[in-house]
C-alpha cells in the first residue's frame, strides 16, 4: 500500500458497523482447540493477527471449517505436536497465548516470531511456566526469533509473574493450566493492568466450562478440566471503534456506531467515559453508540491509562482539539508495543504541530491547530488509525505512509472512514 492521503474533513455523518474484535476472535478459537467437539465462532474477525492464532491452533491439530459468518473450531485431543514450526507473524497475543498451551503437547513446538514482537518480553511469562514443571527458552531458528517449547504437559502448583508488564501471560496460563495435573496458583508480585482483558478470558473459559477463580492478587485454576465445545459470538471491538467515535467527536458529524453492547466487559467502552467528560454528546443505544459532534474544541481532561493501554492513541488525538492541557498517565506499557508507541504518537503528533511533551508513563498535551504532514506510523495499526483521525481536524493533507499495517486489527478502517464522508486519497482501502 502507497502512502494514504487524508484531507480534512468539516462534517461526517452515516452508520457503520464495529469490527469484530480481535481479542475475543483469538481467545474463542483458542478455547476451540483445547475443547472436545467442535466449537463455532460466530462473527469472527478475519485479520493478519487473527490469521496468525489460526495458524497456531491448527499447526497443534485443530479442524478449521470456515464460512463467511461462522468458523467451526475442531478441538484436538490430544494435542498434535506440530510438524514444522508455528508461524506467530507479529501477533503478540498469539505468541503469549500460544506458548503454554504449545506445552500441553506430548512432544517439542518452535513458535517463530517477527517484527515489532521481537522487542516485546516473553522471559516473565517462561520464568512462571518453569515454575509449573514446563520448560521454554527462546533463541534463533535461521534468521528467525522462535520460543523453543519441550512439551510434555503442565504439571501446575504455583508461580510467580508480574501484574503489570503483559496481561496476556496471565490470559496464557489461563488457557493452558486447567489441563494441567494438579491445581494452579497464579500470584501476582505487581497490581494487574487491563484486567479487564483477564476477565475477557476468564468469560471466554466459562463458555467452554472451565472453572478459574480470579481474585485481586492471584489466579487459582483447578487442574484435570475439561473443555466443552461452545458456541459463541464475537462482539464488536471497542478498541477499534474508538478512532471512529473520536473522529466523529472533533468534527461537525451525527455517526452511530453499531455492534457494540456497551454492557459487556470490554474495558474499552471507557470511551464512552473520556468523551462525556470532554463535553462530547453520546447516546448507548440497543446495538451501539451514537455520537453527535459539533465541531467546537473539547473540554480537557485527565486520564490515568494504567487499565485502558489500547485507547491512548485516540485519547491523545482528542487531547489535541481540547481548549486547555490535558494530562495522560499510566501507559508505560506502551513502550512494548508494535512500536514504542509512548514514544511514536509524540513524534508523528508533533510533525502535525501538536503541542505535546512526553511524560515518563504518558503525555501532557495542550490543544492546538493542527496541520498537514507526512506521517510514518512505524508499522503501528493503532499509530495509522489515530494519525487519521488527527488529520480529520487538521488544515490540508495529510499523508499516512505504509498504512497498510491498519489490517492487522481493522482492515476495513479506510472504508468505513470513507462510507462517513472522508477523503482519502491513494492506497488500497480493505482487503
Amino acid at each position: 500500500m502507497t502512502a494514504v492521503i487524508i484531507k480534512k474533513a468539516q462534517q461526517l455523518n452515516g452508520e457503520v458497523q464495529a469490527p469484530p474484535s480481535k481479542s475475543y476472535t483469538q481467545r474463542m478459537v483458542i478455547a476451540g482447540l483445547l475443547s472436545e467437539g467442535v466449537s463455532k465462532v460466530w462473527h469472527p474477525l478475519y485479520s493478519e493477527d487473527t490469521e496468525a492464532t489460526l495458524r497456531a491452533v491448527t499447526a497443534l491439530g485443530a479442524g478449521f471449517q470456515p464460512s463467511e459468518e461462522c468458523w467451526g473450531i475442531r478441538g484436538a485431543k490430544p494435542l498434535r505436536v506440530p510438524e514444522e514450526p508455528i508461524d506467530c507473524g507479529e501477533s503478540g497475543a498469539t505468541l503469549r497465548f500460544m506458548i503454554p498451551v504449545a506445552a500441553l503437547a506430548d512432544g517439542p513446538s518452535t513458535l517463530l516470531f517477527r517484527g515489532s514482537i521481537e522487542r516485546r518480553p516473553v522471559e516473565p511469562l517462561l520464568e512462571a511456566l518453569k515454575q509449573l514443571g514446563a520448560e521454554a527458552h527462546v533463541g534463533k531458528q535461521g534468521d528467525l526469533d522462535a520460543v523453543f517449547v519441550e512439551g510434555g504437559g503442565i504439571t501446575g502448583g504455583k508461580c510467580l509473574i508480574a501484574g503489570d508488564v503483559s496481561s496476556q501471560f496471565i490470559s496464557g496460563l489461563m488457557f493452558a493450566c486447567p489441563l494441567a495435573t494438579a491445581e494452579t496458583e497464579i500470584n501476582l508480585t505487581s497490581p494487574l493492568e487491563s484486567a479487564d482483558y483477564v476477565k475477557m478470558t476468564e468469560a471466554v473459559l466459562s463458555k467452554h466450562a472451565v472453572v478459574v477463580g480470579v481474585k485481586e492478587d492471584r489466579i487459582v485454576i483447578p487442574g484435570n478440566q475439561t473443555y466443552k465445545a461452545a458456541d459463541d459470538t464475537v462482539p464488536g471491538d471497542f478498541s477499534s471503534a474508538a478512532f471512529l467515535l473520536a473522529a466523529a467527536a472533533i468534527t461537525k458529524s451525527k455517526v452511530t456506531v453499531t455492534n457494540l453492547d456497551y454492557e459487556g466487559v470490554q474495558g474499552d467502552k471507557a470511551i464512552l467515559t473520556v468523551l462525556k467528560h470532554m463535553g462530547v454528546e453520546g447516546k448507548v443505544c440497543p446495538d451501539g453508540i451514537e455520537i453527535h459532534g459539533t465541531g467546537k474544541p473539547l473540554k480537557p481532561i485527565e486520564v490515568d491509562a494504567k487499565n485502558i493501554p489500547d485507547l491512548v492513541p485516540a485519547i491523545a488525538v482528542l487531547a489535541c482539539y481540547a481548549d486547555g492541557t490535558s494530562h495522560i498517565s499510566g501507559a508505560k506499557r506502551l513502550r512494548l508495543k508494535e512500536s514504542d508507541r509512548l514514544l511514536t504518537i509524540y513524534k508523528e503528533l508533533s510533525k502535525l504541530g501538536a503541542k505535546i511533551t512526553i511524560t515518563e508513563d504518558g503525555y501532557t498535551i495542550k490543544g492546538s491547530p493542527l496541520h498537514g504532514a507526512t506521517v510514518d506510523p512505524h508499522n503501528d495499526h493503532r499509530i495509522a488509525m489515530a494519525a487519521s483521525v488527527a488529520a480529520l481536524g487538521a488544515e490540508g493533507k495529510t499523508a499516512i505512509t505504509d498504512a497498510e499495517c491498519i489490517r492487522k486489527s481493522y482492515p476495513m478502517f479506510l472504508t468505513h472512514l470513507k462510507q462517513l464522508g472522508v477523503e482519502v486519497v491513494g492506497g488500497k482501502l480493505d482487503r
